[in-house]
């Protein structure tokens, strides 16, 4: 889908884990399509050079940066209060922060459960809560980034299984109480993409080689997709092209989530 570069001209967006991967990624390709942006992450020296990424792109606007973090409930607050007292407003939230952990019901620790679903859901659920009064004024839109983990089932990753699952239901729930007042929820279920998540979550520079190498066998498309990619479908979905799509979860995984089980 081609947007014009005017698409978010006048639009505020709120773009969660924006200091690399998808967040990243989304935050530079918002900012060519016009869009006016609060940026925020825990790596402040990372949202900088996204930011500068952005400025370059789209000229003299320097998007907003707000670090925090989502699992402090005063962070979250503060994102939001401090994005309405830059801008006045709220047109689209984008939840794409995230974490990864690996572990089975075997050995997952309470510890790792804990800081997953408080990052890839209680801070989305928080954010949300705060955003929607403003977006409900806009009649704006939000877009989870979910995973192809919401709709599959994949051994030793079930704690970040079970997170996703609840955003997939998140924004079902959520697109459906939010519609009679015009506001539009969706989320973007990403497959392998190229970005640091994994090693973060884990795996060792050979483990994660293996693991898009893998990606041939396990994807229809046969690779892993990019960030970019990813990018591209966030901001159809949060643009007037999609005004007559919610409670989609939008697979962008290279046709993963249809591939038989390896």
């Amino acid at each position: 889908m081609y947007l014009a570069l005017s698409t978010f001209v006048g639009k505020v967006i709120l773009v969660t884990g924006a200091s690399s991967g998808i967040g990243a990624a989304t935050a530079i390709h918002l900012s060519k399509l016009g869009a006016a942006l609060s940026l925020t992450g825990r790596n402040v020296e990372n949202l900088n050079k996204v930011a500068q990424q952005c400025q370059s792109s789209q000229g003299s606007k320097k998007p907003f940066i707000v670090a925090g973090d989502l699992s402090s409930e005063k962070d979250v607050e503060n994102i939001i209060a401090s994005t309405i007292k830059e801008y006045g407003k709220l047109d689209i939230l984008v939840n794409n922060a995230g974490v990864i952990e690996l572990g089975s019901i075997e050995n997952t620790s309470l510890g790792q459960y804990d800081r997953m679903m408080n990052t890839n859901v209680r801070s989305v659920y928080q954010m949300t809560m705060l955003a929607v009064p403003h977006l409900v004024q806009t009649k704006g839109n939000i877009v989870n980034v979910s995973s192809v983990n919401g709709m599959r089932a994949f051994p030793n990753v079930l704690a970040y299984c079970m997170s996703k699952a609840a955003i997939d239901q998140f924004t079902r729930c959520t697109a459906l109480e939010l519609a009679p007042k015009q506001v539009r929820v969706n989320s973007v279920n990403p497959g392998v993409i190229v970005t640091n998540l994994q090693k973060r979550g884990g795996l060792t520079d050979e483990a994660y080689k293996a693991f898009l190498e893998r990606s041939k066998e396990t994807h229809a498309l046969q690779r892993p997709g990019q960030p970019e990619e990813v990018a591209e479908a966030i901001a159809f979905l949060a643009s007037n092209a999609a005004s007559n799509i919610t409670g989609v979860t939008l697979s962008v995984d290279g046709g993963r989530h249809a591939m038989c089980p390896r």
